[in-house]
């Protein structure tokens, strides 16, 4: 029955994603009424199918590749419906609706299976560290994503000075604001879910833990995560350069999630 429930979130979420392009581009009203209920909608489902898989397989937390990539896809929708609610732009949907519906697609129409083996699967203290780094890589992209229409933004007015310009981006004062805030959001999701992460990888794998190419990786991701944070917030750095920043932190962050194929702590399983 899940599998439904998801189905329909995608749908209501390809829907939103279809309707925001000409609500943001064209500043057309009545498809902003329809993209923004779609994807609340969608929210909706999306969240009632996870609870309804989790509850039915008695588990504590999504385990494989396909069930977190779809608790990501639901994040950078709440996230697109805050900032549609607090700024009134419907311009980060055009980037954050389309990426959700691929990552809800595939789990959707073809779950996977895998399991993880160890003892501390069913505490909720490993939920809350699959979510918060969740969080903090939906953070990341949306910084990006901010950054990328500051810099679009930031051309369009260099090109058209003088002459009166169509704004179909927030301004860039508040791209800029909104790509800095979400930064600040995910440091802490990132550095309490590697905190409690590792408290329980080391309770279960022991020094071997530490040996872990991922877990690694997961450290050089968080100092650059703070070195970047550092650098925008003291070098006031915008435009092409933040854009440049940001992308080689998103690319460490794919290179951590790429290295579940060589964890020793992160592997998954098939029954």
């Amino acid at each position: 029955m899940s599998l439904i429930w998801l189905r329909v979130a995608v749908l209501l979420y390809g829907v939103a994603a279809l309707a925001v392009l000409p609500a943001a581009l064209y500043n057309r009203p009545q498809w902003r009424r329809l993209a923004m209920p779609s994807a609340l909608g969608g929210v909706f489902f999306h969240f009632v199918a996870l609870v309804e898989m989790l509850v039915a397989t008695h588990r504590a937390l999504p385990v494989d590749t396909h069930e977190t990539l779809s608790v990501l896809g639901l994040l950078l929708v709440v996230g697109f419906l805050v900032l549609a609610a607090k700024y009134r732009t419907a311009s980060f949907g055009i980037f954050l609706l389309p990426v959700a519906v691929l990552l809800t697609l595939v789990p959707a129409f073809r779950p996977g299976q895998e399991l993880i083996v160890y003892p501390f699967i069913r505490t909720g203290w490993l939920l809350l560290h699959v979510v918060l780094l969740l969080a903090a890589y939906a953070a990341l992209f949306l910084s990006l994503v901010a950054s990328l229409l500051y810099l679009i933004q930031e051309r369009r007015l260099k090109q058209k000075r003088g002459a009166p310009v169509r704004m179909w981006l927030p301004p860039l004062e508040t791209t800029d604001q909104i790509a800095q805030k979400a930064l600040v959001f995910g440091l802490p999701c990132m550095t309490a879910g590697l905190l409690i992460g590792s408290v329980a990888a080391l309770q279960t794998v022991g020094g071997a833990f530490f040996a872990d190419p991922k877990v690694l990786l997961s450290l050089a991701m968080w100092v650059a995560y703070v070195a970047m944070i550092f650098i925008r917030r003291h070098s006031g750095l915008r435009g092409r350069r933040a854009v440049y920043l940001s992308s080689f932190v998103f690319l460490v962050v794919l290179a951590v999630w790429a290295a579940n194929q060589l964890s020793l702590v992160h592997r998954f399983q098939t029954p």
